[in-house]
């Protein structure tokens, strides 16, 4: 490859070509998923922020409110309205149609954060199920729990 007259970011894209043709589906770019609690304050290195707090609210359902969003009475709680996983649904529709957009343009990672009020329940939940449906995607995808054990 001459890169003479190549910038940083035309090599970056010529580099990622030149893999991802060799290896299939292997995908450049790199997803962080965080949760997090609004109260706590937004991850100041999200690249797209997510408001979950018109999500019903396992918190104020009393036997719900010492798990977490990792525990499947909570999951089922916050996914049991067709409105939360129509909004699960546009929310995959939405990264699947953009990280292609953003990996040929040369972006070789992305920070989404999910929130609610304290980062133990509705933006956990939204969280699991975001990085297991981009892994399945074949993104290579991270999640962090910011707030879990604060909330």
């Amino acid at each position: 490859i001459d890169t003479t007259l190549f910038s940083i970011h035309d090599l970056r894209r010529a580099i990622q070509k030149r893999w991802s043709d060799r290896h299939g589906r292997l995908r450049a770019i790199r997803v962080n998923i965080i949760s997090f609690g609004f109260k706590y304050g937004v991850p100041r290195e999200a690249d797209m922020v997510f408001d979950l707090r018109f999500l019903s609210n396992p918190y104020f359902v009393e036997e719900l409110r010492p798990l977490s969003g990792r525990d499947k009475a909570v999951h089922d709680y916050v996914f049991a309205t067709p409105m939360a996983c129509e909004f699960r649904k546009k929310l995959l529709d939405l990264l699947q149609f953009m990280l292609p957009q953003m990996e040929a343009e040369g972006r070789y990672r992305v920070t989404i954060a999910v929130g609610c009020t304290g980062g133990r329940h509705r933006s956990v939940a939204m969280a699991e199920d975001l990085v297991q449906a981009l892994q399945q995607a074949d993104y290579p995808a991270a999640l962090e729990h910011r707030h879990l054990e604060l909330g």
